[in-house]
């Protein structure tokens, strides 16, 4: 039987509980009602006729009076009382009881709707509905308007049996597909596993979107008692400065290391922030080891048609006599490099609806960020500046002692160490 739903409470306007409210008579009418109140309709039904069975003649308009039922809804419950098979299935009401739905009396309203729908047609020239969010509202203001009977909740039932629901955007045509993408991917994930099975470390390197320090919104929602106020406009000139955070993501040992940096967003910084990573964490937890795996988005700071890039990498790897491997994502699939989903939504999510008041503050929760599967993270403010503009000599770029890989050279090379064997 389906959950009761509690009634407004009847008052009885029999002659004893008008003359006196307080009798006993009064107390047995209240109980009686209150019980009415919580049972659902058959039930409701049923109880009513057993008391007025038991009331005897006059029993019908009596417990018709103090419970507010009609006299042939008790008659029905007497009825059925007398059967009870007529009331042993689960069903509170018959089949085919109650209202008529919209789309049985009027079979054109799902056609109706569906045009209403239909993307390929051009809309209602008159109305725009065509050019309007398609809301429920507007959907039943549409109909109506062509007489046919509809309310908001038939409009929502008949658009969820048609298989309709809210739905966003998918982000899946690409303009800048490369037919050697999936080649790409494989790839990067054979490389992967290669490195990190042998003990070899596998960074992977992006810069997330650069914030501004301040009192400030911060986008997201946090448990608080009082909404906390901030500066209702995000000038850059109310900002103590801007917080550009590069991060740093150990693939087999899922931590992470965060530099923010409070110049520009460049090659050089993107370098200096590695080797920091390297001086404070990968030297000590790779010992030993002259191979580094880093995979990094295909534009940006890291971009693979950078040189600033290549030559800050060359003294990397000179200083410290590493082989650096460097496969870069395709055009337009930064999102799957492994840094975004491990470990910079979970940054996000830490201090989501939280203002950035300050460059501690940042690196508070950057340090603070945790997930189930064991992730921790570092995080260090990097105060020098980086020039932007910088052009790169031929002869630098002639100095780079950089090997192109046999597959897809464009994206994946490896940088040598110029006083070191170039070994395979």
């Amino acid at each position: 039987m389906e959950q009761a739903r509690t009634r407004t409470a009847h008052r009885c306007h029999c002659p004893d509980c008008q003359r006196n409210p307080g009798s006993h008579s009064a107390d047995r009418h209240a109980a009686i009602i209150a019980l009415l109140a919580v049972l659902n309709e058959q039930a409701r039904r049923l109880v009513a006729a057993f008391l007025a069975g038991q009331q005897g003649r006059g029993g019908i308009t009596q417990i018709a009076r103090i419970s507010g039922l009609s006299r042939n809804t008790i008659r029905r419950g007497l009825r059925e009382l007398t059967r009870p098979d007529a009331f042993s299935s689960l069903r509170i009401r018959r089949p085919g009881g109650g209202r008529k739905r919209a789309e049985k009396k009027c079979p054109r309203f799902v056609d109706a709707l569906e045009d209403l729908l239909r993307d390929t047609i051009a809309g209602d020239p008159m109305t725009g509905l065509k050019w309007t969010h398609k809301s429920i509202r507007k959907l039943c203001d549409a109909l109506r308007k062509q007489r046919l009977p509809c309310g908001h909740g038939a409009v929502a039932r008949v658009l969820h049996d048609q298989k309709f629901s809210l739905r966003t955007n998918r982000k899946r045509l690409a303009r800048t597909h490369d037919p050697q993408r999936d080649r790409q991917f494989r790839y990067l994930a054979f490389m992967r596993r290669w490195y990190v099975t042998r003990g070899l470390p596998v960074i992977s390197v992006d810069s997330k979107k650069k914030e501004w320090v301040g009192n400030f919104k911060n986008p997201g929602r946090c448990w608080r008692r009082k909404s906390r106020d901030v500066w209702d406009h995000d000038f850059p000139s109310w900002a103590i400065g801007p917080g550009i955070p590069y991060g740093i993501y150990d693939v087999g040992r899922n931590a992470g290391y965060v530099v923010i940096g409070t110049s520009h967003d460049t090659s050089a910084f993107a370098v200096a922030a590695i080797r920091r990573w390297w001086l404070e964490v990968g030297r000590y937890d790779y010992p030993g080891k002259k191979r580094l795996l880093i995979q990094a988005d295909g534009g940006g700071s890291n971009g693979y048609r950078k040189w600033a890039w290549k030559v800050a990498l060359q003294g990397l790897a000179d200083e410290f006599e590493l082989i650096i491997t460097v496969m870069h994502y395709p055009p337009g699939a930064s999102k799957w490099n492994p840094i975004e989903h491990r470990m910079f939504s979970l940054i996000s999510d830490n201090w989501a609806g939280e203002p950035l008041v300050s460059y501690e503050t940042m690196l508070k929760f950057i340090r603070r960020t945790r997930s189930a599967t064991g992730f921790h993270c570092k995080a260090r403010l990097e105060t020098a500046l980086y020039a932007t503009g910088i052009k790169v000599t031929r002869e630098e770029k002639e100095a780079v002692c950089l090997r192109r890989r046999r597959v897809l050279s464009q994206w994946n090379y490896t940088i040598w160490p110029r006083n070191g064997r170039r070994t395979k």
